[in-house]
């Protein structure tokens, strides 16, 4: 997921986004834990939108996307 499409969405959907993620990390862990076959490549990837997401919450809490749009 690319930063400005996490930056598109208002603050309630990038925490359901993030749950959904989360989710998501929660079930491949378990697959490879009983030994399932599944796409663990996938987990550094969810791993990182889900820092982009809390890096654009931050970023709001704090005010600095608007100084950005407006510099």
């Amino acid at each position: 997921m690319k930063v400005s499409e996490i930056r598109d969405k208002n603050d309630e959907e990038l925490v359901e986004l993030e749950k959904e993620l989360r989710d998501q990390i929660v079930k491949i862990e378990v697959a490879r834990a009983t030994q399932r076959a599944t796409n663990t490549a996938q987990l550094p990837r969810l791993r990182k939108d889900i820092a982009r997401i809390k890096t654009v919450q931050r970023e709001r809490s704090l005010g600095l996307a608007e100084k950005e749009a407006s510099a």
